[in-house]
């Protein structure tokens, strides 16, 4: 039977990656695809076969933007907050992505609507961290995805989601829950209230999103923290979601030609734009003997590299991380889980939301080394690597545990569940 899936993913290259790679092996089995994704990513999803029925989370811009453009700009506007703890973040860069995201749901509500109107779909996928009560009160299975650290989904057990606090010291995780009350109680409530009066449930104790009739998170099984904090039986992990929608990717020549460990450097689509850590980061690369491959990002006219290394604006990841030998990153929830599919180690230089939890996470199980972004020394980033790439029993720990994540293909599981909600 074919089925009509309408994804809704938040405009971010991480969570509307996930949802192409798992879209498309759905669109491959014959079902109609539709993506109300927000409006910057016109052209590029249908690009790929998918239905665009897109939103505007603002008032439309009169230029033309990227993909993912409003996000780019928040984050190169609210960069000085980063060098923050994340206590400190809760105030000045948690709580106004949180008022940005509550604007947008708002705003987009009876373009929802119209949306589910017109696409009439049999199934409904939010991989976002907000509400959108019309994707709920359509009266069809809603499917929620977390490709997120799944602190998301909180628990006593667990370290707070945003904290990065380690899992195995309790000493400062009351004063953090207490910190995120006090500055998210108002607006959670007020729009809580919101929700409810769209006809939605209410959502639970400061969350901003409700649970689905189905719920999918992406989070490798050896990171996961399900023993300290289970899970119900309508969550189902994935332990990867590796989108196939990527081109192939051939080593330069000029690395080719270059002998040493081949290292991947990506702050993400967002991080990258921060020119100053980049290239702190490239410059103390330029001194080891070791070659790098570089994600440079939308400000890569302004970032220069050095002779062990090439880069350029768009990289294909998921066809450069098998040929590494080791992976440094922001902690994203795709680069960091896609690292653990091909069994890479990481150092890990996390700048906000949930990069900190998977630095932490990483960094306290041994799978790689968790720095002070702003502030860490030359010699602990060499070192770090170094060392890294110096422990061939970790490397072959890896190696193994990614060919067991593979061989899960989180990919078709996902689709599998999101075809059997539909049914």
């Amino acid at each position: 039977m074919s089925l009509t899936i309408l994804f809704m993913p938040e405009s971010a290259y991480g969570p509307t990656n996930n949802c192409i790679g798992i879209g498309d092996i759905l669109r491959k089995r014959g079902h109609r695809v539709v993506f109300a994704a927000e409006a910057s990513w016109k052209g590029k999803l249908a690009a790929l076969g998918f239905e665009e029925d897109l939103v505007d989370l603002a008032p439309p811009s009169e230029e033309e933007q990227d993909a993912g453009q409003f996000w780019k700009d928040f984050i190169r506007d609210t960069a000085p907050e980063y060098r923050k703890s994340t206590l400190e973040q809760l105030e000045t860069v948690t709580k106004p992505i949180w008022d940005a995201l509550i604007d947008g749901a708002k705003y987009c509500e009876p373009q929802l609507k119209a949306i589910i109107e017109r696409v009439q779909p049999d199934v409904i996928v939010e991989d976002n961290v907000i509400a959108f009560p019309a994707l709920l009160t359509a009266g069809k299975p809603f499917v929620r995805i977390v490709s997120c650290n799944p602190l998301e989904v909180r628990g006593e057990g667990v370290a707070p989601v945003f904290s990065g606090l380690p899992a195995d010291d309790r000493s400062e995780w009351d004063a953090f829950n207490a910190e995120y009350d006090r500055t998210h109680r108002e607006i959670w409530t007020a729009f809580n209230e919101w929700v409810v009066e769209q006809g939605a449930r209410p959502l639970p104790d400061l969350d901003f999103i409700h649970e689905g009739d189905l719920n999918l998170y992406v989070f490798p099984e050896i990171a996961d923290y399900t023993d300290a904090r289970p899970l119900g039986d309508s969550w189902h992990r994935l332990d990867s979601s590796v989108r196939e929608t990527e081109g192939g990717f051939e080593l330069p020549a000029s690395l080719a030609g270059q002998e040493g460990p081949l290292v991947y450097f990506s702050l993400g689509s967002l991080g990258s734009a921060d020119v100053a850590l980049m290239q702190r980061v490239i410059d103390v690369l330029a001194t080891t003997p070791y070659r790098f491959i570089v994600s440079m990002g939308p400000l890569h006219e302004e970032i220069k590299l050095a002779g062990n290394m090439w880069g350029a604006e768009f990289v294909p990841q998921t066809k450069i991380i098998p040929l590494v030998d080791l992976v440094i990153t922001h902690g994203g929830n795709n680069t960091t889980t896609e690292a653990l599919h091909f069994g890479k180690p990481m150092i890990l230089l996390p700048l906000f939301w949930d990069q900190y939890d998977n630095a932490q996470r990483v960094h306290e199980l041994g799978y790689g080394v968790r720095l002070a972004t702003y502030t860490f020394s030359d010699e602990e980033l060499t070192g770090a690597l170094e060392r890294l790439l110096g422990d061939t029993a970790l490397r072959e720990r890896l190696a193994a545990a990614g060919e067991e994540i593979r061989g899960r293909d989180g990919l078709r599981r996902a689709a599998d569940l999101i075809e059997r909600a539909g049914a």
